[in-house]
């Protein structure tokens, strides 16, 4: 397959900067079921942040939200989301949809690979047989299966598709000699062969089980710290003196790796007969900060009613990427307490926010009068705030909440109070 023609299936924060990778050195055909976001793309907007104008509309890459033109590729890489459902269970629905969608579209040798985060088995033991029945054809022999987890950090410049290692596995020998060839051509960090599909998924799944666990350690120091009268963010900078010390930092831990990847590791150790027990703990830790977060907060006000700003809605710094974030469990706790809570991201989308949280945005921060305000996501405009930013926000002998330690170097005008992890 000397130069395969290639369809992506999904164009959010992995699809799409994967699709124009690939665009430069084949034929790419990138395909999303939301009619609104071809169309943006094609206009050069990726309101993802991801992909810059100029390289979006400089690129080959073609745009569809038509199955239609899916039809005829070589190579199918799938980058659907792969969430959970309320009870933190895996939930399959896109990644079975688009199995449904590419096993009616492709022909005969046809390789189907998947980035989406999966539990070990998954892509061989579901997936292959959701496409056989789309198809009609017998995995192994009409089409093939294929691996490499995705390795996108939402707002990482640094760490983009390019550079990175892409891990990749095949059905057969065949079939990875193709993935390299394919993704070797796009990074410059290089692959490496996993000796098996499952040894990929599994390697995916721990990467961000890993740091989940890590956090969540991280946290429960915080909770005593707090209960010592200490900050954590004291503690750390202390500790990381050391040289073989892992600076891992306290806080809210959403997104849609880390807050999830663990249960789906989780799921797949239960259905073996096996209960994880650090895995799911640190699952728990991690769900509780925002709770946690609020208690402190509250507790400090007095546990009195109060007029406080929320900084920050995304599940992290300088993105527009609101899933699963956490800070909204904070809000939603400090509400239950009959505070008047307002919120401000400089980054979020407003209609996205009351869509998906009901969650109304404030089109600017600086009308003050707060009692409180709470510092939750790191956002380029927040660490700029000066001594005087404070003063016209809060009120004399108000609060400054900072959950992120991001304004722990700067002095508060006199009376403001200050709370910390």
């Amino acid at each position: 397959m000397s130069h395969p023609r290639i369809a992506i299936i999904g164009l959010g924060y992995v699809g799409l900067p994967l699709a124009v990778a690939i665009a430069r050195h084949f034929p790419t055909i990138g395909f999303d079921i939301h009619p609104g976001r071809i169309a943006e793309l094609a206009s050069g907007i990726d309101r993802t942040g991801e992909v810059e104008t100029t390289a979006l509309r400089g690129s080959t890459l073609r745009l569809s939200h038509d199955a239609e033109k899916l039809r005829g590729a070589d190579i199918y890489i799938v980058t659907v989301p792969t969430p959970v459902d309320a009870d933190n269970k895996p939930d399959l629905t896109p990644l079975l949809k688009a199995c449904r969608t590419v096993g009616t579209m492709m022909g005969k040798g046809a390789i189907v690979v998947f980035e989406s985060t999966v539990y070990p088995g998954l892509t061989e033991g579901i997936c292959g047989p959701a496409l056989a029945d789309a198809s009609g054809g017998v995995c192994g022999r009409d089409f093939f299966l294929g691996y490499s987890p995705e390795r996108i950090n939402p707002g990482d410049r640094d760490h983009t598709v390019d550079r990175i290692v892409k891990v990749i596995a095949g059905q057969t020998e065949q079939v990875t000699d193709t993935l390299a060839a394919v993704y070797g051509s796009i990074t410059s960090g290089g692959v490496h062969r996993a000796s098996s599909i499952r040894v990929a998924e599994a390697a995916k799944v721990i990467e961000n089980a890993q740091r989940d666990i890590n956090i969540a350690f991280i946290n429960e120091v915080t909770m005593i710290c707090q209960r010592l009268d200490i900050s954590v963010q004291d503690v750390l900078e202390t500790s990381a003196t050391k040289w073989n010390f892992l600076n891992f930092q306290p806080g809210l831990v959403g997104g849609h790796c880390i807050g999830v990847d663990p249960f789906y590791l989780a799921e797949c150790a239960q259905n073996l007969g096996y209960h994880p027990e650090v895995i799911l703990a640190g699952r728990r830790l991690n769900d509780a900060m925002g709770g946690f977060v609020a208690d402190r907060i509250d507790d400090v006000l007095g546990n009195k009613p109060s007029r406080i700003l929320v900084l920050g809605l995304t599940f992290k710094e300088n993105v527009p990427d609101l899933r699963n974030t956490k800070v909204v469990d904070v809000i939603a706790a400090l509400k239950a307490k009959g505070h008047d809570v307002h919120v401000h991201d400089a980054f979020a989308d407003p209609d996205e926010a009351m869509r998906v949280y009901g969650l109304p945005l404030l089109a600017r921060f600086d009308d003050g009068d707060y009692d409180c305000l709470v510092g939750a996501v790191p956002h380029r405009p927040y660490l700029d705030f000066k001594s005087e930013t404070f003063a016209a926000l809060v009120r004399p002998d108000g609060l400054v909440a900072d959950i992120k330690g991001m304004w722990r170097r700067i002095e508060l005008p006199a009376g403001l109070r200050r709370w910390q992890l």
